[in-house]
This record gives structure tokens, C-alpha cells and sequence, in this order.
């Protein structure tokens, strides 16, 4: 294919096709060139281009064409790309494709550990917390009623397609309902039906007192079908009888950390989000519990764990909960498919010699439960134990009739445990 600019007269040509009529060109300073040096530039195409003459504006514009050809990289000082991230839940733009990796996985050996799946992990009728209907609206789309506390409240669903098991009027009683964006990671807006509320709420969940917070993607502070993981936490914790360390990696707004903390373990705390590590510092707060050994970072996960690995700290119990796409602090790039792998490389060398158990939850993903649950047995090959995996649901309690209560899947996970 030829190219196309040679179709076309050159971009700034001094004559059009076919006229044959030099015209005179303006210099950049904007000034027409002289007639004397176009003549002697036709009758001469080897000589060198007349001097530019010295103008007020092309002295002017020197020292700033400098700057800018000091400012631009050369080709063997290329700025480094910024590394892996991990994320916070208040920014979701899409990131650039940069990142570097901390080092190559580990080549394990050895037998795989066993294995029950599917496992499911029901949560929906807890003290602070109730999933009361799911369904249909008016329009055609799927919402969850839910009971936080003293606040019911009414959130997009996309994956409760049947009718509502409820009254409209029942629905119609909510103090809060998210309006706008339905997707997963659009922004939107609360409408209060009744009296306008405030931004947070008082809650408590397993004892632990925090507060809730209606924020613009949907969320509230808090997701309630990881209390099935907290209260195997706990049990854990008080049935160890000796001080266990546990790491919460990203952490979002400290309610397990809470939970571990109350139980009696000494917790690390980590969220590249300032935001949500100041939430999580008024939970503990509210909760009495700042006399409790809980280390708050804001960081990215990924750069803290890989240091944590170089200086050999050990956990007992890690929990991570890995976001689908992610930014850290300082520009750092998450991707769930990407980097998790090396993540649970690195949480496998951060167990100490007696651990308890390796939990890993993930939300919004197109895959089954199976790819991260053979993920973890590789990652943990050789360790022995057991890995169960598979979905954490929610489960209606609304209803007089117990076959009437429907589930809701939340999110994937799998957990290794050492025997």
C-alpha cells in the first residue's frame, strides 16, 4: 500500500500541485523570508538555508525549546515502571499497565494437600446484621433488602432474578436506597424515603462495635458474609492458648482486625487507603479497643509483604482479600489474575512454624471457585493440611418459612488449613 503522504503535497509546501508559483513560506518567528534568499534557495538546492534572523521572539522562544529538550527522557534514562499494587476501595480508575515483579515464584515440591470442595459458608441471620428479601423492583432490576443494625437498607443486586418474597410495602419502609450507577463499581447516591440520615451509623457484629458508613459505590463499611471467616478466626484465636499474630492484608475498614484483636491475638493491619485506615482507627476506637496490639499501615500489600518476607517476620493466621483491580499509594498497579500467585508465594513464606490457616477470598471475578482453590493447593504443595474452597453466600431470614429463604453467592474463597 502506498503511503498515503505521498499522495499529498508536503504539510507546509511552498506551492500547490500544478501552479508552479513559488510562494513565499513564513519562518516560525513569523516573519516572510526574504525574495533574495527564496531565489538563491530554487537556484541552488545544495546550498545551506539562509541564517534565521535574530528576532526578539525566536530569542525569546530558545531558552524555553531548551528546557523542554531537557525535560524529555533519553532513550537510555527511561523512568522506571512503578510497581505492583494493591488496593483501596474509593479509587477504581483504570490504571496504567506498569509494574514490576518482586521476585520469581518459588519452585515447590512435594505431595499437593488435600482437598474438600465445594465448601459453602453461609451467613444472613446475625446478631447486627440480616439479609431480609431479594428480587425484582419495578423495573426489572434486582435488589437486596438488608437489616443493618438499626438501618434497613435497599442496594442493587444483579443476581436476584426471581419476584420478591416480600410486600412492596415492606420494601417501601427502607431508611436508605442506592440510587444510580448499578454496576459493580459505578458511583451513585443514597435517597433517604422517610428522614434524611447521617453518614455513619453505629453497628456490632460478634461483639466487636464499629460504625457503618453509606458510601458511593454502594458499599457500607462492612461485608457481613466474611463472618464466616471472622468467627473461625476467633474460635481459632481463643482455642490456641497461646498469642497468635495475625496479618490482615488489605484490610479495608479494620472490622476483622477488630474481631482477631477482641480474641486476643496481636494483628497487623494493612490498606493502601488513608482513608479507610482512619475509618478503621474510629472502629477501634468505638470499639474499646486501644489498648489492644493492633499495627496500622497504610501501604501497598504487595511491598509490605515482600518486606516482611526479606526481614523474616511470621504469621500465624493471614487473611487477604484482594481486590479485582487496584491502585496503591503511590501509583502502584493491582490485578487480581496477574499478581496473586506471587502474593500467596509470599503469604506461604510469612506462616510460622505452627500455623493456623491461609484465607483468601475475591470478589467480582469471572472463574470458578476451582481456579483459586488449585491455586492455593500449588501454592501450597509440600506443606500438607487441607485447602477448602468455594463460595460465601448469604442467606434470606425474613421469611416465616425457612425453605422460603433464598441464597445469595457473594464472593469466591479458599482456605488452607494444616490438618
Amino acid at each position: 500500500m502506498a503511503d498515503k503522504r505521498s499522495q499529498h503535497p508536503r504539510r507546509g509546501s511552498s506551492a500547490k500541485p500544478g501552479d508552479g508559483k513559488p510562494k513565499r513560506r513564513k519562518p516560525r518567528d513569523g516573519r516572510p523570508e526574504q525574495a533574495g534568499n527564496t531565489a538563491r534557495a530554487q537556484a541552488d538546492p545544495g546550498a545551506k538555508p539562509p541564517a534565521k534572523p535574530h528576532t526578539r521572539s525566536s530569542r525569546a522562544k530558545a531558552p524555553q525549546e531548551a528546557l523542554n529538550a531537557r525535560s524529555k527522557p533519553s532513550p537510555d534514562k527511561q523512568s522506571a515502571p512503578r510497581p505492583i499494587y494493591n488496593a483501596p476501595d474509593f479509587d477504581r480508575r483504570e490504571p496504567a499497565r506498569q509494574q514490576v515483579s518482586l521476585r520469581p515464584l518459588n519452585q515447590r515440591s512435594g505431595a499437593l494437600p488435600a482437598q474438600s470442595a465445594p465448601i459453602i459458608l453461609e451467613s444472613g441471620n446475625e446478631d447486627g446484621y440480616r439479609l431480609l428479601d431479594t428480587g425484582l423492583n419495578a423495573s426489572g432490576q434486582g435488589e437486596k433488602l438488608e437489616q443493618y443494625g438499626a438501618l434497613r437498607i435497599v442496594r442493587p443486586e444483579a443476581q436476584a432474578l426471581w419476584a420478591r418474597g416480600l410486600p412492596d410495602g415492606v420494601w417501601d419502609k427502607a431508611d436508605a436506597v442506592f440510587t444510580g450507577d448499578t454496576d459493580e463499581d459505578g458511583i451513585g447516591r443514597w435517597a433517604f424515603p422517610n428522614l434524611p440520615l447521617g453518614e455513619t451509623w453505629p453497628m456490632k457484629l460478634l461483639d466487636v462495635d464499629f460504625h457503618g458508613r453509606l458510601t458511593s459505590f454502594r458499599h457500607v463499611g462492612v461485608f457481613p458474609e466474611q463472618i464466616a471467616h471472622w468467627r473461625w478466626m476467633a474460635d481459632q484465636i481463643t482455642a490456641a492458648r497461646r498469642p497468635l499474630k495475625v496479618l490482615n492484608l488489605f484490610g479495608y475498614t479494620g472490622v476483622a482486625s477488630l474481631v482477631a484483636a477482641k480474641a486476643g491475638a496481636e494483628v497487623t493491619h494493612v490498606d493502601a487507603s488513608k482513608k479507610a485506615i482512619g475509618w478503621a482507627r474510629e472502629n477501634q476506637a468505638l470499639a474499646g479497643l486501644n489498648d489492644r496490639p493492633i499495627r496500622w499501615i497504610c501501604e501497598d500489600a504487595m511491598k509490605f509483604i515482600a518486606r516482611e518476607e526479606r526481614r523474616g517476620n511470621q504469621y500465624d493466621i493471614i487473611l487477604t482479600d484482594p481486590p479485582k483491580f487496584g491502585r496503591g499509594p503511590n501509583g502502584e498497579v493491582w490485578q487480581l489474575f496477574e499478581h496473586l500467585p506471587l502474593m500467596l508465594d509470599i503469604c506461604r513464606e510469612l506462616l510460622s512454624p505452627k500455623p493456623v490457616g491461609l484465607v483468601l477470598t475475591a470478589y467480582s471475578i469471572r472463574a470458578s471457585f476451582y481456579a483459586i482453590h488449585e491455586l492455593m493447593r500449588e501454592t501450597m504443595r509440600g506443606a500438607g493440611g487441607r485447602v477448602e474452597s468455594g463460595e460465601l453466600i448469604l442467606r434470606e431470614s425474613g421469611k416465616a418459612t425457612p425453605d422460603d429463604c433464598r441464597a445469595l453467592s457473594t464472593s469466591l474463597f479458599a482456605r488452607w488449613l494444616p490438618q
